[in-house]
């Protein structure tokens, strides 16, 4: 294009398509605002005319073959208060200039699939829909504040520094998505907070470099199972589904929004993240933490907040409890769970078969009865795993006498499970030395036993004891001695044998024996499990 190349407009533009063409060469802003708040509102339903409207067309034009820059500037795209009409296709081109439009009214949808910008820049603009399959940006990619009304496409694109999304209202496509950005990568930052949703945001297999903020957002699907489907998503440090506060503006420059949202300012009303439909994170890999502290999560019946299979250093649970649905962290490692008794769900709503904790930080009071129900909630079939990866924990951080007590309510539940022969075995255990858990207590009971049948001998035989078996070989009559001799196994006092006893008491000395014999094999079955754990 002749003209293009000399700087020269062609002879087809309208006054406000010149306008842009002077300011594009410039690099200077076109502002067509007009001024007052509600007209230059771009979602209102008031229209804008003919003096504020360019063709979408000549934008493409100026940004696939523009003219050169005037001497000593920049040649870039700045409009503020434009509308554009006819569709803006700028699929597979190559666009240098700088682009921002701030403010700005789309008639159509903005075709943008395989293109590529150094730094592109949408903010406050009202777009019907945004296709952006693959596009690829060697800088920021901004959409704040931006409503769409029928889904933006961005998978598999490639965001070579920030992706920032605050305040963004996006509606579903055709396929009931809001944003699709599958595939997507993202250099440093992905920033989304106070955004949002209706309809199911999806990352699946998407990358992070940075951080993933969903501060203040409301993600919300009735039209579907899941509000935020992001399986596989890599983050490079830290997911936050946390609250934001939401009085802070938007601005337009490279500081990032919201920037210092755990201090918000005096007054600042707090917005929670909020999820009405289910979450899907399986598999996700974070390099700092997931923090989920104040979200809110409004779920259905059938619908999950699933963390299966994640890896963070720390998870932060402590979102307000979930009244329906189930909250899955089958088979996630993490190193540092902070967590409050008020955040998970009740019997039923918790699932936690393979999950793996390497620390405890409870916000708040969590006693050991509390965490041993948060294992009874969270297993309503007796599984094994949960109770020793609590036990690991607390042993671990030195709470050695806390171990013992949930690997005794682990065995406590066992045994329910067991046959009658062996759940009686389990009982006699659990009353003699606690399944080896206290071995003090088989100590007492022997004292006891030994203590009473000292006693009953002395009392019933005197000091010159039972007639002996063989007179001239019998010992000296002692009666502690015979009881202790009766009660310890294997183990021979030289009492036992020496003495004719009735047939009552020796159905007594029997008894003795077998109560001997049942707290020695308690104690070497708890002493054995001790050892295994040990």
């Amino acid at each position: 294009m002749a003209s293009g190349e000399r700087g020269e407009p062609p002879e087809d533009l309208t006054a406000a398509e010149l306008g842009m063409w002077q300011a594009f060469r410039n690099g200077t802003r076109y502002d067509l605002s007009a001024g007052d708040a509600d007209l230059d509102d771009p979602h209102s339903a008031l229209l804008w005319g003919a003096q504020r409207s360019v063709r979408a067309r000549v934008v493409c034009r100026l940004l696939l073959d523009g003219p050169a820059p005037l001497p000593g500037r920049v040649a870039s795209l700045k409009l503020a208060g434009v509308r554009l009409t006819g569709s803006l296709d700028l699929a597979g081109g190559r666009v240098e200039p700088y682009v921002e439009l701030v403010r700005c009214r789309f008639d159509q949808e903005v075709l943008l699939p395989e293109s590529r910008f150094t730094t592109l820049r949408l903010v406050d603009c009202a777009i019907p829909r945004l296709e952006a399959a693959r596009l690829t940006t060697d800088g920021d990619l901004h959409l704040p504040r931006c409503r769409i009304r029928s889904g933006v496409r961005l998978s598999d694109a490639h965001i070579g520094t920030d992706l920032l999304l605050d305040q963004l209202v996006a509606h579903r496509d055709r396929r009931g998505r809001s944003l699709l950005g599958d595939g997507m990568t993202v250099g440093q930052d992905l920033q989304a907070e106070l955004l949002e949703s209706f309809g199911e945001l999806s990352l699946r297999g998407a990358q992070i470099g940075g951080s993933f903020s969903l501060r203040g957002s409301v993600l919300r699907n009735p039209y579907g199972r899941r509000a935020l489907n992001a399986p596989q998503l890599t983050v490079g440090r830290t997911l936050y589904l946390t609250a934001a506060a939401s009085g802070s503006s938007v601005t337009t420059g490279a500081t990032p929004l919201f920037g210092s949202m755990n201090t918000p300012a005096r007054g600042t009303r707090v917005r929670p993240f909020e999820c009405r439909g289910g979450v899907r994170l399986d598999d996700g890999r974070f390099g700092d933490s997931v923090d989920l502290e104040q979200a809110r999560f409004v779920l259905a019946d059938e619908q999950q907040v699933s963390l299966r299979r994640i890896q963070a250093p720390e998870l932060r649970f402590l979102c307000e409890r979930p009244e329906r649905g189930t909250v899955v962290l089958s088979g996630a490692r993490v190193g540092v769970l902070v967590d409050r008794l008020s955040s998970w769900p009740g019997p039923g709503g918790l699932e936690i078969s393979g999950f793996g904790y390497e620390t405890l930080v409870p916000r708040g009071p969590f006693t050991l009865a509390d965490r041993l129900g948060w294992v009874t909630d969270a297993t309503p079939e007796y599984a094994p795993e949960p109770y020793e990866r609590l036990a690991a924990v607390l042993r671990a951080q030195g709470e050695d006498s806390d171990a013992r007590a949930v690997l005794l309510t682990k065995q406590r539940r066992r045994r329910e499970t067991l046959p009658p022969a062996a759940r009686l075995w389990g009982y006699v255990q659990d009353l003699t030395v606690a399944y080896g858990y206290k071995p003090g207590r088989a100590a007492l009971w022997m004292a006891l036993l030994w203590a009473a049948g000292a006693a009953a001998l002395a009392a019933r035989f005197g000091p010159g004891g039972p007639p002996p078996l063989k007179p001239g070989e019998n010992p000296g009559w002692n009666p502690p001695l015979y009881a202790l001799d009766l009660l310890v196994p294997v183990i021979d006092l030289g009492q036992q044998g020496h003495w004719r006893l009735s047939t009552a008491w020796q159905w007594a000395a029997a008894f003795l024996i077998v109560l001997g014999w049942l707290l020695a094999t308690a104690v070497a079955a708890g002493a054995s499990r001790l050892l295994r754990k040990g």
